[in-house]
């Protein structure tokens, strides 16, 4: 709902008006050599002031760096991070509210090109060096762009779908097929040709998918919320659903309580063991046939915001927001639950990037 609730004053503030919420005030610079394996922590930061930023993880040596796109670029990095993806040595940040998308050096965090002109963007994913499809809020359109340019070069229309209810998320491909699930007061997932760069199919869930990923065996995993009480769009009990990939059909549903509010579905790097956020951290294998009763990771009592398994050995990352006003924290586990680390980092950290 805190999420709902904020994007709607962001659309009605800054929509209208492309980078309005940005003004990039140049400062002093440093210079990093951050060479190896690493984790990138988007924090959101709180709508409206300008205050998302970028911190990152050393996983082998526990050090921790905040505010390293600030600090190596000489600006902030906006409004609303919301996500970060990593291709050939450079990772994207998906910057929401402000409305760009910036490529930066992946050791330097030094900025390399920056795509602008978004409307409320979410996620972005490679189809190749030269084309990337990118979700977004508010818009009943997913952006085409051509990475090596920066620039928007088309778009794909996304089928009943206003503009004030439009909503396309996470992206996860299967061959030439990308499939997309849509959140915010929808009930869907997309199918799109990459060829043609249409929507060739949709497949109707509950309420309100959060997230989507996909496991060893070609199966597609999303959760949905349910929506909330009073919704004009409904409210339900809340879902886990595996859809096969090559049918794109449903294979399970896993039925939550009324009330519960899942979210941020996730895979381990061999794809064979699911995580999710429900109060508690829960996670199951990919072949059981029912949802485990006893959480991986019991709630420590406040607000856990984000979630990533480290693909390389299996170990899990909880981001807790608190109160989305002072510095977040980040706990670290093994892949059995053992406690390893823990850090601050910045306001509102919701998502993680893997170098």
């Amino acid at each position: 709902m805190k999420r709902i609730l904020r994007y709607i004053l962001s659309a009605v503030l800054c929509l209208t008006a492309f980078g309005g919420c940005m003004k990039w005030d140049y400062g002093t610079k440093e210079d990093f050599a951050a060479s190896g394996t690493g984790l990138f922590i988007t924090n959101e930061g709180q709508f409206q002031y300008g205050n998302a930023s970028l911190s990152y993880y050393d996983p082998e040596t526990r050090q921790v760096e905040n505010e390293v796109f600030k600090r190596a670029n000489g600006f902030k990095l906006g409004d609303v991070a919301q996500s970060m993806t990593i291709r050939d040595g450079v990772g994207w940040v998906v910057v929401n509210n402000s409305h760009v998308i910036f490529a930066i050096d992946i050791n330097t965090f030094k900025e390399v090109g920056r795509i602008t002109n978004l409307s409320s963007s979410r996620y972005i994913h490679f189809i190749s060096d030269e084309k990337a499809y990118v979700t977004q809020l508010w818009d009943n359109r997913i952006f085409i762009v051509n990475p090596k340019r920066y620039e928007i070069t088309g778009y794909i229309e996304c089928p009943d779908m206003a503009m004030e209810s439009g909503s396309t998320e996470q992206m996860v491909q299967y061959g030439r097929y990308v499939f997309v699930n849509c959140w915010s007061y929808q009930n869907r997932i997309l199918k799109i040709d990459t060829e043609t760069d249409r929507v060739v199919d949709e497949l109707v869930v509950g309420i309100q998918p959060t997230s989507l990923v996909m496991d060893k065996n070609y199966k597609l995993w999303t959760i949905t919320d349910g929506g909330y009480e009073g919704s004009p769009y409904g409210y339900e009990a809340p879902s886990l659903y595996r859809i096969d990939a090559a049918t794109f059909r449903i294979e399970k549903q896993f039925k939550f309580k009324l009330g519960d509010q899942p979210s941020e579905v996730r895979i381990n790097g061999t794809g064979d063991r699911l995580y999710w956020i429900n109060d508690d951290i829960w996670s199951m294998d990919v072949d059981e046939e029912r949802v485990p009763v006893r959480p991986f990771l019991a709630s420590r009592g406040t607000k856990y915001y984000g979630l990533t398994v480290n693909p390389r050995n299996g170990e899990v990352y909880v981001a807790d927001a608190i109160d989305y006003q002072q510095q977040g924290i980040i706990y670290r586990y093994t892949a059995d639950g053992k406690p390893v680390d823990e850090f601050y980092v910045g306001v509102a950290p919701g998502a993680f990037c893997w170098k």
